[in-house]
């Protein structure tokens, strides 16, 4: 039965005490209110980020708080390398891997035109091929009842506008992947679902930003979601009661593509 903390915000651990999750880019944002949220549920966290070290120092912090262990891991996932090294390192330190959240994602917007060679390796190196091979690595430490859960994109159904073809291309990849991660890992009991939240407000897209007003009205609710809404539904997939979902996308888009 879950529990509450009232002095610390710990959430009892409702089947994930015991388990070892890495979330990629998990520093800020949904990322960190999803590796909060997991600590939370009784599980040890790592997480990855590039930049902001004070930040990944305090997320590191509220997670051992909850009486977890925390591994803040620097990893670019536009290096192949620390794409899969990420999940050896986390499964090492941890002592085993049970849980991978493919949350990095990288957002280069603009005109078709006006989007380089540059622009496209690198949105497809940090969009797709990093969530490949993290789940491909994962995929070799997880035992039966592993759980890759894959962040998208509203975009993926429904493109409001212009200047969104290659964030829109490299996350609705993400899509086959994890169909086809269904697919290839069901036998060994490991799901793999999909999220794709709308407009969340965080550091780099903020609710009250210069464009939030045009992204609050395309959803249904009329209001930007929250990170920790979307994290939710992302220790859902995580835990014991989704055991029987897979190869499944799930919208927490304010009813955007409505």
């Amino acid at each position: 039965m879950s529990t509450m903390n009232s002095a610390n915000g710990v959430i009892g651990a409702n089947g994930m005490n015991g388990k070892a999750v890495l979330v990629t880019g998990g520093s800020r944002g949904i990322g960190a209110a999803t590796a909060l949220r997991l600590a939370r549920e009784g599980a040890d966290v790592a997480f990855t980020y590039v930049t902001g070290e004070d930040r990944a120092k305090e997320l590191a912090e509220r997670i051992e708080a909850t009486g977890r262990k925390a591994l803040p891991l620097r990893a670019d996932a536009v290096d192949a390398g620390d794409a899969a090294g990420a999940v050896e390192w986390a499964a090492d330190t941890l002592g085993r891997l049970d849980v991978l959240v493919n949350n990095v994602g990288l957002g280069v917007l603009g005109p078709l035109e006006g989007l380089s060679l540059a622009d496209v390796d690198r949105v497809l190196a940090a969009n797709v091929r990093a969530a490949f091979l993290a789940s491909q690595a994962a995929a070799g430490r997880m035992e039966r009842g592993g759980r890759i859960v894959t962040i998208g994109t509203c975009m993926t159904a429904r493109v409001p506008g212009p200047g969104g073809t290659l964030y829109a291309t490299s996350k609705s990849a993400l899509i086959g992947l994890t169909k086809s991660l269904a697919r290839e890992l069901g036998g060994r009991g490991i799901t793999a679902n999909i999220v794709h939240p709308g407009p969340i407000d965080t550091d780099m897209n903020p609710a009250d930003g210069p464009y939030a007003r045009g992204q609050a009205e395309m959803t249904a609710l009329g209001r930007f979601g929250t990170a920790e809404e979307v994290a939710a539904v992302v220790a859902f997939l995580a835990g014991p009661d989704a055991e029987y979902v897979t190869g499944a996308e799930f919208a927490v888009d304010g009813g955007h593509a409505a």
